[in-house]
């Protein structure tokens, strides 16, 4: 890092656990509340921030992260600020359903879904690509907004995946091989316009509870 660099540091969060990642149904952008175990991830996130010194708090619309952001700021005494562009993806005719009942209602539009394909748009959906392009325009606005300062994000596993395909430069198109925990903290240090992943994962707040890896965002 050389003299008078710009450091800006992002903190990305997965909300809690809902009651529909429990039952393995595709959130999207409709809305499922947090578990009691999702309560209590939310809780311990805002114990740990409360000791980390940041200087605002964005959160997506989507209850199931605007409730994870609310419990922080109730301990650490920000505002948030919201932004629709934090939402997950949205899954279109996929919304609410199981993997199981996609696979009966849809197979033609599932076969497409798990083809890899960033550019395949759920119908009444969006595609991989279009979920990245706004999260990482999004993302980019926020840094700008917040130079030199720690950031937190409260959003969804699909924007998480976005962020760290961003950063490290990771194709669209190649599968997924790294975890997307419910309250786990994801770091990335911007400087001077150029990403670097901080730390992924980082669940050292839930000890006594067990890591959830949950699909449906």
């Amino acid at each position: 890092m050389t003299d008078g660099a710009t450091v800006t540091e992002l903190i990305a969060i997965r909300h809690g656990q809902t009651e529909w990642n429990l039952e393995g149904r595709h959130q999207g952008q409709m809305d499922s509340d947090l578990s009691v175990l999702g309560v209590r991830q939310a809780l311990a996130l805002a114990r740990r921030l409360v000791k980390v010194p940041f200087h605002a708090i964005y959160s997506s619309d989507l209850l199931r992260a605007l409730h994870t952001a609310e419990y922080i700021a109730r301990k650490t005494g920000h505002s948030i600020r919201v932004d629709r562009r934090l939402r997950e993806r949205h899954f279109g005719i996929f919304h609410g359903l199981t993997v199981a009942e996609i696979r009966v209602r849809y197979p033609n539009e599932y076969l497409q879904f798990r083809s890899g394909d960033p550019d395949y748009v759920i119908p009444d959906g969006e595609s991989v690509r279009q979920k990245y392009d706004r999260v990482i325009q999004c993302a980019r606005q926020i840094v700008q907004a917040n130079l030199g300062r720690r950031v937190i994000v409260v959003t969804h596993g699909g924007v998480l995946d976005a962020l760290f395909r961003f950063t490290v430069g990771l194709s669209l198109s190649i599968p997924r091989r790294f975890r997307l925990l419910n309250a786990g903290l994801n770091t990335f240090l911007i400087v001077n316009g150029a990403w670097t992943l901080g730390t992924w994962g980082d669940v050292g707040h839930l000890r006594d509870m067990e890591p959830q890896d949950e699909g449906g965002g």
